[in-house]
């Protein structure tokens, strides 16, 4: 089962004003942004809290799954999360380690919300990739390893778990090569597992670190640096345990590869950790690794422009949006990673989509709930925009009029409803609470063509974003509501193919339906995968997309 962190231990970190005498090349070379990612139950969120307990942003941790047996936790803000027990919304967190600024960004464990995680891995610039060492990789770890690949995000490994019976830690490694197709370097190897879990050995200082456990693994573990072949090491385990750790040591020193900082950044090698997220073992030598080898906040593009992190022009892109994440406050949050330059509140930037100028007077850093006013941040960090302006997903805020950012990816629903207002009565709830989600996206809207009843068809790439979005109609905007499920299980974006006549016959399949997205972009709507090949053959005339073209 998925779990959250208790923001209520939470200390944030302190957003100072700007320090007078600090270039912003040299500040922003200080900042690191990452993305953990993972199939669910992998312990994805167990490790967020533990690297926030040694970075110092959380007082004490505790267990996941204990909490959810009590109270809900504060990051479990939705009614729909306390009650499954799982964590479907980003938690963003900022903390300070080593003379580093961490922009650490949670991610839904749930499939059906992989759209919300793409859209957070496009705001990172690296991801720790959490793998149980009993299962190995799954599905869903795939799936996102696939998304970081596509944008060459570099991905550090943490083979989780290891104090329960894990698999023989060479299938792993070989695993990570032969079904994610990228090299895998262990950066340290464990000693035994399972009870008998006791350390891991770190390959670049030649040092064994021998770790003790500690109650819930609620504070650090203690640590005991040794040589590996000290007595307290062979005290450890069994001789048979010892004389294979060491047999295996030689061999990856060997044959295995060789640490590459550039393959590593450009994604084509990840560094392996073993050790144990909920014992706390092996989490600080992943933590400083990562702060030590990951790549500074990275250049992106606007058109054909490259923006680069210490231009002195402010940019950001708008990665998320989330509304009435506290009842007391009632309003809506942009999330928005900086590009390029420094941001001080109360500037003003121009809202790029619209050409309107924005005064950015409400900014915060957030986690669950919790709120603290941001004064100053530069590329690399992730700030709240409160209120104001009705921003969308992908839009971009800059003081440069030319920027505009294309970061945010759109994906094909695969699983649709029609969604009926259940009280006339509250038409005006209704439309409210639709319009707001929409733009959230919590899922994905159009509208029918040639309808009589123009309701809204929701899209989706899991059904449990349907739920999501009724209860948060119910809960937010006192609107009930009612779903039809719909037999469409995908859509393409469609157009004529340049040279070809408009008026040239189009042949529809059987049961498919034709409708406009939110932007206008023309959509087909289709019941079964070979009805595309179908339509393809018989309409040469018509080119498909699964997202939207781009002058659409």
């Amino acid at each position: 089962m998925s779990g959250s962190i208790d923001a209520t231990q939470v200390s944030l970190s302190p957003m100072s004003t700007p320090p007078t005498a600090t270039k912003l090349s040299d500040e922003v070379q200080t900042r690191r942004s990452l993305a953990i990612i993972s199939h669910p139950d992998a312990g994805k969120t167990t490790l967020t809290e533990k690297l926030l307990l040694y970075g110092g942003a959380l007082q004490t941790a505790g267990s996941v799954t204990a909490r959810k047996k009590g109270r809900a936790t504060t990051s479990d803000w939705m009614e729909i999360e306390r009650q499954r027990g799982i964590s479907i919304s980003s938690t963003v967190v900022q903390f300070d380690y080593a003379g580093y600024r961490v922009n650490l960004l949670d991610t839904p464990g749930h499939k059906d919300f992989s759209e919300d995680t793409y859209r957070v891995l496009t705001a990172v610039d690296a991801a720790i990739m959490v793998i149980d060492a009993s299962k190995g990789i799954e599905r869903q770890t795939r799936k996102l390893f696939e998304v970081c690949a596509r944008r060459g995000i570099p991905i550090f490994t943490f083979m989780n778990k290891m104090d329960r019976p894990a698999r023989d830690p060479l299938e792993l490694l070989d695993e990570l090569e032969s079904v994610l197709g990228i090299g895998a370097c262990a950066v340290n190897w464990p000693l035994g597992d399972g009870p008998g879990f006791k350390g891991v050995y770190d390959r670049q200082t030649k040092r064994m670190h021998l770790f003790e456990r500690v109650a819930s693994g609620a504070f650090e573990a203690p640590v005991d640096v040794t040589g590996l072949e000290d007595s307290r090491v062979r005290a450890q385990v069994d001789e048979l345990t010892y004389a294979r750790v060491c047999e295996e040591i030689e061999m990856i020193e060997g044959a295995g590869h060789s640490y590459n900082e550039e393959l590593v950044t450009s994604g084509k090698l990840t560094p392996v950790f073993f050790g144990s997220a909920v014992t706390n073992f092996g989490v600080q030598l992943l933590l400083e690794h990562f702060l030590h080898h990951s790549p500074p906040p990275t250049p992106r593009l606007s058109g054909e422009r490259l923006i680069e992190p210490h231009d002195e022009t402010f940019s950001a892109f708008i990665f998320k949006i989330q509304a009435n994440m506290d009842p007391r406050h009632r309003d809506r949050i942009a999330f928005a990673r900086i590009v390029s330059g420094r941001f001080q509140r109360d500037m003003q930037v121009l809202h790029t989509q619209t050409g309107d100028k924005v005064r950015l007077s409400s900014t915060h850093k957030l986690f669950g709930r919790d709120r603290e006013t941001v004064d100053y941040a530069v590329a690399g960090d992730v700030i709240g925009i409160v209120g104001g302006v009705e921003y969308g997903i992908g839009d971009t805020l800059s003081t440069d009029k030319t920027i505009q950012f294309a970061e945010t990816p759109r994906f094909s629903p695969e699983c649709f409803a029609v969604i009926h207002n259940a009280n006339t009565a509250k038409y005006k709830q209704f439309r409210n609470g639709v319009k707001q989600l929409f733009q959230e996206g919590v899922v994905q809207g159009c509208s029918l063509e040639n309808s009589n009843n123009p309701v809204p068809v929701l899209g989706a790439v899991g059904p449990l974003q349907f739920e999501v979005f009724q209860q948060r109609m119910l809960n937010e905007y006192r609107s009930e509501t009612r779903f039809e499920p719909q037999p469409w299980t995908l859509a393409r974006w469609w157009r004529v193919r340049e040279g070809e006549p408009e008026e040239t016959e189009t042949r529809w399949p059987t049961g498919s339906a034709l409708a406009k997205d939110g932007s206008g972009a023309r959509m087909l709507l289709l019941v079964e995968e070979w009805q595309l090949r179908h339509f393809h053959q018989n309409n040469p005339h018509i080119e498909t997309s699964t997202i939207p073209f781009l002058e659409s």
